[in-house]
C-alpha cells in the first residue's frame, strides 16, 4: 500500500509538471480498473490472486480480456442462432401437417441471417456478389481469392496488351500519314506521264510486231553461220602452228626494226632524206681521206729508210 501511495504521489507530481504523463497514468488507471473488474467477474466467488503489476502484465491481460470478450460474443451469437433454430423447429413441429411448412434448411438460413451483425451481412453480400459475377455455384473464400488473383492477372495482361496495341496503332497512323503524303506527291503533275507516251508506246508495239515477224527469217540466216562456226573450232595443233607463225613474224619484225634503226633521224620526205644521206656520205669520204692522210704520215715518219737519212 505504501508503494502504491508513493507511486500515486509520484504520478500526481509528474502530472503537475507533464500533462502527457498525467494522461498516460490516467489511461493505465482505467485499464487496471477494467482488468480488476474483469478478473473479479471471471473468478467470482474466488478472490483475485496477487500478481506483479507492470506494463507487460497489463498488456497481456488486456489482450486476454479482448479475446475473451470476442469469444463470449461468438458464443452468444451461436446460442442465439441455436435458440432461434430450436424455436423454428418447435414451431414447425407444432404446425399441422396440412399447413405449408418451410424447409429446415431455409429456416436455419433465415435464423442465421437474422442474427448476423452488420459486418456479417456486408461480408456475406460481398461473397454472394463475387460468386455471382464469377459464376461459382458453391463459393469458398479460398476459391474466390484465387479467382480474384487470376482475374487481376488477366486484367494486368489485358492492360499491357492494350498499351502495346495503342503504340502499334500510333505507328500505323504515322505510317498511314506518310503513305498518304507520298501518294499525293506521286499523283501530282511531276509524276504524271507525258501526253505523247501513249503514241510512243503504240509505235514501239508496232516495231516489236514487225521485228517478231522478221525473227524467223533472221534465225534461218544465222543457223548456217552458227553451224560453220561450230565446225571450225581451233584445235591444239592449229594453235601451236599459229604460235610458230607468230614467233617467226615477231623475229622478222625485230630484224626490220634493226634495219630501220639505221635510218633513224632521217626526214620522212624521200628527197630530203636522200640529200641528207649524200651529205653524210660526203662527210664520211672526207673523214676517210683525213684518216688515210694521217695514217700515211705516220707510216712515213716511222719508216726505217727515213731514219737512216
Amino acid at each position: 500500500m505504501a508503494h502504491r501511495r508513493h507511486h500515486h504521489h509520484l504520478s500526481e507530481d509528474s502530472a503537475i509538471f507533464s500533462p502527457s504523463v498525467a494522461r498516460i497514468a490516467a489511461s493505465n488507471a482505467r485499464d487496471w480498473s477494467y482488468i480488476d473488474t474483469w478478473l473479479t467477474s471471471k473468478l467470482h466467488p474466488r478472490p483475485v490472486p496477487v500478481f506483479e503489476r507492470n506494463p507487460d502484465t497489463l498488456k497481456a491481460l488486456l489482450a486476454l480480456a479482448s479475446l475473451n470478450d470476442a469469444a463470449d460474443e461468438e458464443r452468444q451469437l451461436l446460442a442465439k442462432s441455436e435458440a432461434a433454430a430450436l424455436k423454428e423447429l418447435s414451431l414447425e413441429q407444432s404446425t399441422s401437417q396440412f399447413t405449408s411448412r418451410r424447409p429446415l434448411r431455409q429456416g436455419l438460413l433465415d435464423a442465421v441471417q437474422h442474427n448476423l451483425p452488420a459486418e456479417g451481412h456486408t461480408a456475406l453480400d460481398a461473397i454472394a456478389s463475387m460468386a455471382l459475377q464469377l459464376g461459382v455455384a458453391f463459393p469458398e473464400p479460398e476459391d474466390l481469392g484465387r479467382r480474384i488473383v487470376s482475374l487481376q492477372a488477366s486484367i494486368q495482361e489485358t492492360e499491357q496488351m492494350k498499351s502495346r496495341v495503342n503504340i502499334l496503332h500510333r505507328h500505323i497512323e504515322e505510317e498511314t500519314s506518310k503513305i498518304q503524303t507520298l501518294l499525293r506527291l506521286v499523283q501530282g503533275d511531276e509524276y504524271r506521264p507525258p501526253a505523247h507516251l501513249a503514241k510512243q508506246n503504240l509505235d514501239l508495239q508496232r516495231k516489236i510486231k514487225a521485228m517478231s515477224a522478221k525473227l524467223p527469217d533472221l534465225e534461218d540466216r544465222v543457223a548456217p553461220l552458227s553451224t560453220s562456226a561450230e565446225s571450225s573450232q581451233p584445235t591444239t595443233a592449229d594453235i601451236a602452228r599459229d604460235e610458230q607463225e607468230y614467233l617467226a613474224i615477231l623475229a622478222e619484225k625485230r630484224n626490220l626494226d634493226l634495219q630501220m634503226a639505221t635510218f633513224h633521224g632521217l626526214p620522212s620526205n624521200p628527197d630530203m632524206a636522200r640529200s641528207e644521206l649524200e651529205a653524210l656520205r660526203g662527210q664520211l669520204r672526207t673523214f676517210t681521206s683525213q684518216r688515210d692522210a694521217v695514217f700515211e704520215g705516220l707510216v712515213e715518219r716511222e719508216s726505217p729508210v727515213k731514219r737512216r737519212r
